[in-house]
């Protein structure tokens, strides 16, 4: 066989092993009980106490479409609203206050940090400022949710019913991120699909865990174990902080949940390629904890198992190498395959599903000026703040979705 016959073959083994070894990443089955199902335990006679701690800095774009969403929450039991002010420039704090006004619901506290001390990273910081707050009001469980996620009525309710259920510290949904732009639609599933293949939700959710993750957008935390893990100072200097959080419960011997949302949406837009970009190049080193070899081992694990595919079978057909198209072929058509159920979810048109090596190429190029950034003193440049060096290497994950 040919040199482009072997690379071929090889690409194809991988996806072989994608396909049937890898936690069956590429199903999207992994979600919170639907309404109306009967659980395990029932219907708790005594809902526990919840606060939502929203970290929140210069989001007033994005508050009036969020805000009254938990605001607005049917739980059952006490529940309230902690907004921590991240020294917005934009008016986030009073326009949470008078959205408050308006809309009525749970009760809102506006409060504010200050700068963030020595080590920590913006978010992590009003993080602790809001959990610090919220645990003086005594409250079993935590939301943590970001500025640009909006909550379904029933969303606080199913979250806490699946972590009393199961007997869950941590229960998380990777909200369901905006696809309304050509580029959205184009990057966004592909971007979910790829945590999922670093981190396949049915290893992180088995009773036996073989990986560990968190989507930083939604997480239900029990409170005492927050305090066992000793987050957030545990984990405050991790610029992609969701994964070191799942990290630290995990070491702390809780147990943890990951899905994917039905009833949660980020409603931030990246209408453009370059908001996108910005968005992925800011963390991307970090999962590779700025070493220049595992980068190296990146660029070409990623060019073999997307870029060769359809590289092979153009150059195959064209050249009348029937080995390198039929792998080539098959390996493209299996990687096409195990990307659609994402696209259902995402309802993206299945068309776009051979698309992805060329979306991948786009992840590879901001994952290489994610480093270029970093070398040059800017990686981790986000909302006027730069996080840059090995303090960011406590996450864990392609990329950061939201936030700081």
């Amino acid at each position: 066989m040919s040199t482009l016959a072997w690379f071929a073959c090889v690409s194809l083994a991988v996806w072989l092993w994608l396909l049937l070894g890898q936690g069956f990443f590429w199903r999207t089955d992994q979600r919170l009980p639907r309404p109306g199902r009967r659980h395990a335990r029932g219907e708790p006679a005594d809902w526990p106490a919840v606060v939502v701690v929203v970290p929140a800095r210069d989001e007033a774009g994005v508050l009036p479409l969020s805000l009254p969403s938990l605001l607005a929450q049917d739980y059952p039991g006490r529940a309230e609203v902690i907004l921590v002010d991240d020294g917005s420039a934009d008016g986030t704090g009073g326009l949470a206050a008078g959205l408050a006004a308006r809309h009525g619901g749970l009760p809102l506290t506006v409060a504010s940090p200050g700068e963030p001390g020595p080590g920590w990273t913006g978010k992590l910081w009003a993080l602790r400022h809001g959990m610090a707050l919220a645990r003086a009001r005594g409250p079993e469980f935590l939301l943590l949710t970001d500025a640009d996620i909006a909550h379904e009525p029933d969303s606080l309710r199913r979250l806490v019913a699946a972590a009393l259920d199961d007997d869950r510290d941590l229960v998380s949904q990777m909200a369901r991120l905006r696809v309304a732009s050509p580029w959205e639609r184009l990057v966004v599933p592909a971007f979910v699909y790829f945590f999922a293949q670093l981190y396949p939700f049915r290893w992180i959710n088995a009773a036996r865990p073989r990986a560990t993750a968190a989507a930083g957008g939604c997480v239900l935390l029990r409170t005492e174990t927050a305090v066992a893990a000793g987050v957030p100072d545990a984990i405050r200097t991790a610029v992609i902080d969701d994964v070191a959080l799942a990290r630290a419960v995990r070491a702390a011997g809780g147990r943890i949940w990951l899905g994917l949302a039905e009833r949660v949406d980020s409603v931030r837009p990246y209408p453009g390629l370059g908001e996108l970009w910005r968005m992925v190049a800011r963390s991307a080193y970090a999962q590779l904890r700025y070493h220049p070899p595992l980068l190296l081992g990146t660029v070409a694990g990623l060019l073999l198992v997307y870029a060769v595919p359809p590289a092979a079978l153009a150059a195959g057909l064209v050249s009348g190498d029937a080995a390198a198209a039929w792998a080539g072929g098959a390996a493209w058509a299996m990687m096409a395959g195990t990307y659609l159920p994402m696209l259902r979810y995402y309802r993206v048109s299945p068309w776009t599903a051979p698309l992805l090596p060329f979306t991948a190429l786009l992840y590879l190029a901001m994952t290489v000026d994610s480093a270029v950034r970093h070398y040059r003193g800017r990686g981790g440049a986000w909302k006027g703040r730069v996080y840059s060096g090995s303090r960011a290497a406590n996450g864990g994950e392609f990329a950061s979705r939201h936030g700081e």
